[in-house]
């Protein structure tokens, strides 16, 4: 697959009067990463939101930075929370050869057959894995196949999540990535845990006159 290209430029203006860039469609970033030290950046933004959109966050890209090139990976996605524009982006360099730490986002694949029924209700407690890898070998997603959740009460944790032996995941292999509950033990968990909290403080013994 060829490897995306970004052409931006290193920018002079900083801290609160990145503003103005934004006004002209222009987004700040910088470019940091191992044995250099961070350049502040300017990007067109119509460009930056494409090519978020098409590689995500784990994908090589070739930033040419006035001309020159150079392979990094989108690290850091800043938005505004109200309009979901975007902010800020640090590009991070990598070395082909040094192993890197990431985040892989999850990917679920097909129905829960447990959690189609009335009783039964899907949570998810993970939406990404901690891994680490060649910058070549990591993958923009990992899947999760929900198809053998057949029962309320099936789990899938980290260590049943098949990957590339390229890949080495960080989180514990016991920590849960989703489960199949019981809806009316969930809300009778829910509601018990909130009369506990409402309780009033149990008064204590008077002493002895």
């Amino acid at each position: 697959m060829k490897q995306e290209e970004l052409k931006v430029s290193t920018r002079d203006t900083l801290g609160k009067k990145v503003r103005f860039l934004r006004r002209k469609g222009l987004t700040p970033a910088n470019l940091y990463g191992p044995n250099i030290e961070s350049i502040p950046l300017q990007v067109e933004t119509t460009l930056l939101k494409r090519l978020i959109a098409r590689v995500g966050r784990n994908a090589l890209v070739t930033l040419r930075v006035d001309g020159k090139p150079r392979v990094v990976m989108i690290r850091d996605i800043q938005r505004n929370p109200l309009t979901d524009d975007l902010l800020h982006v640090g590009f991070f360099q990598v070395e082909m050869t040094h192993r890197v730490r990431t985040e892989v986002p999850l990917l679920f694949l097909g129905d829960a057959p447990a959690a189609k029924s009335s009783r039964g209700i899907l949570l998810q407690d993970l939406t990404a894995l901690q891994v680490e890898a060649l910058p070549g070998e990591l993958p923009r997603n990992i899947e999760v196949d929900l198809s053998g959740l057949e029962e309320i009460g099936q789990t899938i944790h980290v260590r049943d999540i098949p990957v590339s032996d390229t890949l080495e995941v960080l989180n514990d292999p016991d920590q849960v990535v989703v489960r199949v509950m019981e809806t009316r033990v969930e809300v009778e968990e829910v509601v018990a845990a909130k009369e506990e909290e409402e309780a009033p403080p149990e008064e204590e013994a008077e002493g002895e006159a």
